[in-house]
Formats: C-alpha cells, sequence, structure tokens
C-alpha cells in the first residue's frame, strides 16, 4: 500500500516508517500539518496515518481540508490525547479510526490493513500482473509470455507474495512470516530452496530473469 505518514515527530515518524517499508509498503511523509496537506494533494494514497498535535496545521483540520475537498482517503489519527471527547473529535473531523499512543506497532499494522480492506470491500483482486508474468487466484494458474508454468501450492504462494510486492525488496523475514507462517528464523534454508526451484521455473528458457538477489536484504522479483 501506499502509506502517507504526517507526524512532526521525526524520531516517530522514521521509526514508523521503517517498520513499514518492512512490511512492504510504500511510505511518503509529511513533516508537518501544511506538508501533510500538500503530499495529501499531490499523491494517491491508500491510508493516511495522521498525527493529531502538530504546528502549522493540527491533524483534525487537515483532515476536515481534505475532506471537504471531496478525498475519501482512510485515515488512522494518532494521539496522545486519549479521552473520549478527543476520539469523538477526530472521527467527527472525517477520520477513520483512532489509536492513542503509546501503541504496539503489530496493532498498527493490523488497524492499517483493516482500512484498506474496508475501502476495498467488493473489488477483490483476483489477476495478478508482472510485467510477462500473469496469475490467475481462482484458476491457480501462472502463464509467462503465454507459457504456463506448473508450480507447487507452496511455490504458488511464495510468488504470489513476491508479485503482490513486485518491484520491492522481501526479506527472509518476510517470508517465512507471510508465507510460512513463523514468527522466527528456524534457521532453515527452505526459503533459499523454493526460490531456487522457483527461479528455475519462471526464468528457465527466458531471456531476462525475474527473480533477483539482493545481497544482504533478500529477494525482488522485477517486472
Amino acid at each position: 500500500m501506499r502509506i502517507l505518514i504526517v507526524e512532526d515527530d521525526l524520531e516517530a515518524a522514521e521509526a514508523m516508517a521503517r517498520g513499514l517499508t518492512e512490511a512492504g509498503h510504500d511510505c511518503t511523509r509529511g513533516a508537518d500539518g501544511e506538508e501533510g496537506l500538500a503530499a495529501a494533494r499531490d499523491g494517491e494514497f491508500d491510508v493516511m496515518i495522521v498525527d493529531r498535535m502538530m504546528p502549522k496545521m493540527n491533524g483534525v483540520q487537515l483532515v476536515e481540508t481534505i475532506r471537504r475537498e471531496g478525498d475519501r482517503t482512510p485515515v488512522l489519527f494518532l494521539s496522545a490525547l486519549g479521552e473520549v471527547g478527543d476520539r469523538v473529535d477526530g472521527l467527527q473531523a472525517g477520520g477513520d479510526d483512532y489509536l492513542v499512543k503509546p501503541y504496539a506497532f503489530a496493532e498498527l499494522i493490523a488497524r492499517i490493513e483493516a482500512l484498506a480492506r474496508r475501502r476495498d470491500t467488493g473489488s477483490v483482486q483476483t489477476l495478478l500482473k508482472v510485467g510477462e508474468l500473469e496469475m490467475d487466484l481462482i484458476a491457480r494458474t501462472v502463464f509467462r509470455s503465454g507459457k504456463e508454468i506448473d508450480l507447487q501450492p507452496r511455490e504458488f504462494q511464495l510468488l504470489e507474495f513476491m508479485m503482490r510486492h513486485a518491484g520491492q525488496s522481501v526479506t527472509r523475514t518476510m517470508l517465512l512470516e507471510k508465507v510460512w507462517h513463523y514468527h522466527f528464523d528456524p534457521q532453515t534454508n527452505v526459503i533459499d530452496v523454493h526460490i531456487s526451484r522457483l527461479r528455475s521455473k519462471i526464468d528457465k528458457g527466458f531471456d531476462r530473469p525475474m527473480l533477483q538477489t539482493v545481497r544482504g536484504a533478500g529477494y525482488r522479483l522485477d517486472a
């Protein structure tokens, strides 16, 4: 997802952006309300994370402004102000959710994903396409340049994750958590083995390899 972070605390914004980037999202930052408003007007985002108390323009004013201008992007307010009246003010200004600081990063991720699902209700994506590669999630088929590629179930899941994060470096930790559902590194070469098998199937016989190894980072699927 493309996420706009509007937060005047530089350290907090950097930590948030780093965590969201590692989770596979593309982050843009605004250091105060005015920068956030300019970024919201210039770009298209899937979710906005807005701190409530900021210089120049506070979060409530920012959200009220974009709502008047017709921007319906889901907004998650972050604030140290956690009283019922504070939360009500944020939601009435046009916010979609309200998370009180300090918060657990896992909860932040869960709320962002919930907002995105709410927005996408009724428009489920069933076909993924990255360059010459096409995946049909219903028929469970994969083609590259019209040639069908036979994948085992785990290879299919691995490729689906890589296609959903095409052009991004995907870490071993991300693959272990999202494809194998391990929340720790079990010191196994299972990822290397499956990446090697997948690479031989989607790249063998074609002029240009799509599945790249990013040294020291992980892997990337390039269109």
